[in-house]
């Protein structure tokens, strides 16, 4: 099956968990990993779907072996296992980022996130972000895009994770027109983070 056409059989049968009317485009994917230093350490990538993101991090010089890539859906992972047989490919759910997910003690140098988080509950998206802020280098950044007009982790988780975002840039020829936030943690992962 081609990836376009699993693209539309999995949004047709669980649209929320797609969030997308179509695919990232080449400019979106550009944008995503334009800051990705290919001598940084290894890269995760949550929600890759077809592998878009994937092709342009490999196109940055990111080695597949250092690329690990968290899929929920079974077509896809099965899909990115043949596009990227050298990739580390995990077929579970980002809410659950734990040792039993990931080898323990695996840090990332960044986190590409095409997660549909305005789809997913405060829960699911606190639980993502505690998942990938263990799971960041010092210094490590998650780009996350959106078709919103606002940064799609609301102010208040990222006080609570001690996360600032900042808009990486947009792109209008995308379809549907996107944004990319780039977030940083404000303070060292030391320190506490308090429980609502």
């Amino acid at each position: 099956m081609s990836s376009t056409s699993l693209f539309l059989r999995t949004l047709l049968t669980n649209p929320r968990m797609v969030g997308a009317v179509a695919p990232s485009g080449t400019m979106l994917a550009n944008l995503m990993t334009s800051e990705v230093d290919p001598s940084a350490g290894p890269v995760l990538e949550l929600g890759p779907g077809t592998g878009v993101f994937t092709q342009a991090l490999l196109a940055r010089g990111i080695c597949e072996s250092d690329i690990t890539l968290i899929e929920s859906a079974h077509g896809f992972a099965s899909l990115l296992r043949q596009r990227f047989p050298d990739a580390r490919v995990i077929c579970a759910d980002a809410a659950r980022l734990g040792s039993q997910t990931l080898p323990e003690g695996l840090l990332f140098s960044c986190a590409i996130s095409g997660l549909p988080l305005l789809n997913m509950s405060p829960k699911t998206v606190v639980a993502i972000l505690t998942g990938i802020s263990s799971r960041l280098h010092e210094g490590g950044a998650l780009y996350q895009f959106t078709y919103g007009i606002r940064c799609p982790v609301p102010l208040r988780l990222l006080d609570r994770f001690g996360f600032k975002a900042t808009l990486h840039g947009q792109v209008l020829r995308n379809f549907p027109p996107a944004r990319v936030y780039k977030i940083v943690r404000r303070r060292p992962r030391h320190c506490p983070v308090i429980a609502e």
